[in-house]
């Protein structure tokens, strides 16, 4: 079991946010994208932070977007669409989605609408 699927959503979401907002995007921006992935709404996504809910919890929660193979590239060093613990996949997806965020890539293309 890897380390990252015991640690809370909310040790990292803010992580998240100072990435995204050091590349001139807003916290509104990284909620459209965790909603997108998730389903989780803007007071989920708070509660999923306030509970302390592990990475385990937060993806076991969460009703994935069915559009979400369409999300490929590299995380890590890894290519997302070869990972092959379901988890671990679900994690990377979002990484790749913060990074796109922050690298100045349209919400919309990140949101693959």
């Amino acid at each position: 079991m890897h380390r990252i699927f015991v640690t809370p959503f909310a040790a990292v979401y803010p992580l998240y946010l100072a990435k995204v907002e050091r590349k001139g995007r807003t916290k509104t921006e990284l909620d459209a994208v965790v909603t997108w992935l998730t389903g989780f709404d803007d007071d989920a996504i708070a509660a999923q932070v306030a509970t302390g809910a592990t990475f385990a919890e937060f993806f076991e929660a969460a009703d994935l977007n069915p559009a979400v193979s369409m999300i490929t590239g590299v995380v890590c060093g890894v290519r997302v669409e070869d990972i092959d613990d379901p988890l671990m996949r679900r994690i990377r997806y979002l990484d790749k989605l913060v990074d796109e965020l922050a690298k100045g890539t349209s919400l919309e293309k990140v949101l693959r609408s």
